[in-house]
């Protein structure tokens, strides 16, 4: 087995429990103390987002790697197979995707979540947000429901992930230092919570960073992403030896029409309600990644596709929507196709059309080459 050293052992101490009052095995789930924690037989594979605001994206890092520099090479030197995922590029490591965005609240991430983690699809996330709620004043009273409903969010969205929520780095900004440890506090009762419902959340602990740390007042240096990384790196561990981290699942792949060269697209790439679900020259776009899940929906840019008003009759247009359980979103491989089950009818592409931007339809079931779907596997993450 390998052998860490003393650093390590104290990050991951920081990663189990905060130092309160409550064993660690109540206040992160953990169920034995570091020294008993047992590795993994196996590193896990882990597909990891970063998720957050400007330190995500590594603000005070001359490099611009912030964090994420030390604690990919961390985990690659403990034997994971590893993917850094998100919309965004930055720094000079060799995998420096993230989803970090400079300035960023929490409730603006959670506006982008449904869409990245439905594209990402990783099995890890380390979140680091709210240094902007507190430090602009913005309805700091509520900041922490607003994690917690992020929270929820991104466990919905992604129910085989591990969510390693850090708390909130010391800075010294007068605005955020006032609100900082309060807002730290509630982080332990919050992921309690979140495990007591069967979640993968684990609290990671930043206290490790003091004011030398920083390169401005709210940003670490260099020295400071590194004690993240360690903590970050813990959190990692501890998951993986608890069995928690399983191997990403698939995010997504193009849908192929019987009609030949054409795929399920969303129109124009739009995420908006209503959006309509079309044909379209196959291109490997954003807007042609689609994933079927287990509740029976198909779903691209974080939206499920949707018979439109809840229309059974044939014709009714088809859409993109928020998910929402209904059985207008349901649909079930038949045919070689797909099919709506409330209403019979199957997912078609109007009078065969080639034309691309076509609007799809509900149809009576015929097995005609317009209504033959193949979803193409996925043989590595994006």
């Amino acid at each position: 087995m390998k052998k860490y050293s003393a650093p390590w052992a104290a990050a991951l101490t920081a990663a189990l429990g905060m130092g309160c009052a409550l064993p660690a095995a109540a206040a992160t789930g953990t169920e034995a103390p570091p020294s008993a924690v047992r590795a993994a037989a196996a590193p896990a594979t882990l597909r990891l987002m970063p998720l957050g605001d400007s330190i995500t994206w590594g603000v005070g890092s001359p490099s611009g790697n912030g964090y994420r520099g030390s604690l990919w090479n961390q985990l690659s030197a403990e034997g994971h197979a590893l993917d850094f995922v998100g919309s965004g590029r930055n720094g000079t490591m060799s995998d420096p995707d993230n989803e970090g965005h400079s300035g960023w609240r929490i409730d603006q991430i959670a506006g982008i979540a449904d869409n990245v983690l439905a594209r990402y699809r990783p099995n890890v996330v380390t979140l680091e947000i709210g240094t902007n709620d507190l430090n602009g004043n913005y309805q700091v009273p509520t900041a922490t429901d607003r994690l917690r409903a992020l929270i929820d969010q991104i466990t919905r969205d992604v129910p085989d992930a591990t969510v390693l929520v850090g708390t909130l780095i010391i800075s010294t900004s007068g605005t955020e230092e006032a609100s900082r440890p309060a807002f730290n506090a509630k982080l332990p009762g919050i992921v309690q919570a979140e495990q007591a419902a069967g979640k993968h959340v684990r609290l990671v602990d930043m206290s490790a960073l003091t004011p030398a740390d920083l390169s401005d007042s709210l940003h670490p240096d260099d020295d400071g992403y590194r004690k993240m990384a360690d903590a970050f790196n813990a959190g990692v561990q501890a998951a993986d030896a608890a069995g928690w981290i399983k191997p990403p699942v698939s995010s997504g792949g193009q849908v192929r029409s019987g009609i030949a060269g054409k795929c399920l697209d969303v129109f124009g790439g739009n995420s908006a309600n209503g959006t309509a679900a079309d044909i379209w020259s196959c291109n490997g776009s954003e807007s042609q990644q689609w994933s079927a899940r287990s509740d029976g929906t198909l779903r691209a840019l974080g939206k499920c596709l949707d018979v439109t008003g809840r229309g059974t009759a044939n014709g009714t247009k088809i859409e993109i929507w928020d998910c929402n359980g209904g059985a207008n979103q349901q649909w079930q491989a038949y045919n070689g196709g797909y099919r709506n089950p409330v209403s019979g009818r199957c997912l078609d592409d109007p009078g065969a059309s080639t034309a691309d931007g076509t609007q799809l339809v509900l149809w009576d079931c015929n097995g005609g080459a317009n209504q033959q779907w193949t979803a193409l596997p996925v043989t590595s993450a994006p």
